[in-house]
C-alpha cells in the first residue's frame, strides 16, 4: 500500500493499494449499492465500511494518471465544487473522459467481472489497520504498485478516450513503448484539464 500526503488540502492522507486476482468483485459492488440505498443508521455504518474508491486497474495507464485524478478530486472538494456525492466518486468522475457521472462509475468503478482493483481511501489522518480493512473487503492479492503496468488494458483506454484514429499514434505503429507513452500523456493531460474545461 502506498500513502500520499497533501498538506495543501487540509492535510489529506491518501492510501492506495493495488489488488490482483480479485474473486469477489460482484459481492463488493453489491455491498456498495446496498450501502448507498440504506438510509438507516446501519447504512451509515456500511457506507463507512466501504468508504473507498474501487477502481478497475485495467483502465489506469500509469501512477501519474491515478495521482492526477486524486489531486483533481481533492481540489474540487477543497473548493466546495464536488460534482459527485463523495471525494471517492469524484476520483472516478475525474478519470472518465466525459462528464457523465453514471458512466464514470460504470466504466472505472468495480464491476462484477473485475479481477484487478485499485483501492483508494482519502482521509484526514493515517487510519490504523486500514490495510487489514482493505484485505477484509477484497478477496485477492495485494501487489506492489509497479505491477500496474502488466494490468493496463491499452485498447480499452484508447476506446474510452477515442484515440483509435489519433495521428500521433498512427505514426508510431510498431513502437509499442512510445505509443503507450503518448497514450499516457494524452490521458493524464485530459484528467488534469477536466476541471478547467467543465
Amino acid at each position: 500500500m502506498e500513502t500520499y500526503y497533501y498538506s495543501q488540502f487540509n492535510n489529506a492522507v491518501v492510501h492506495v493499494a493495488l489488488f490482483d486476482d480479485v474473486t469477489n468483485a460482484a459481492a463488493i459492488r453489491s455491498r456498495i449499492v446496498r450501502a448507498a440505498r440504506n438510509l438507516s443508521v446501519d447504512g451509515d455504518t456500511e457506507r463507512e465500511a466501504v468508504n473507498f474508491a474501487f477502481i478497475d486497474a485495467r483502465l489506469i495507464s500509469s501512477p501519474l494518471h491515478l495521482q492526477t485524478a486524486i489531486y483533481q478530486a481533492l481540489l474540487s472538494e477543497a473548493q466546495g465544487q464536488l460534482r459527485t456525492k463523495t471525494v471517492h466518486s469524484e476520483i472516478l468522475w475525474a478519470l472518465n473522459p466525459t462528464n457523465n457521472i453514471t458512466e464514470a462509475i460504470r466504466r472505472y468503478g468495480v464491476s462484477d467481472k473485475s479481477t484487478t482493483l485499485i483501492v483508494v481511501r482519502v482521509d484526514v489522518s493515517d487510519t490504523p489497520d486500514l490495510q487489514c480493512h482493505m484485505c477484509d473487503i477484497i478477496q485477492g492479492c495485494m501487489v506492489p504498485f509497479k505491477a500496474l503496468g502488466q494490468m493496463t488494458d491499452w485498447s480499452i483506454i484508447q476506446k474510452h478516450y477515442k484515440l483509435e484514429s489519433e495521428p500521433a499514434l498512427k505514426a508510431l505503429q510498431g513502437n509499442l513503448d512510445r505509443e503507450r507513452s503518448i497514450i499516457d500523456n494524452i490521458v493524464v493531460s485530459s484528467v488534469a484539464m477536466k476541471n478547467v474545461m467543465t
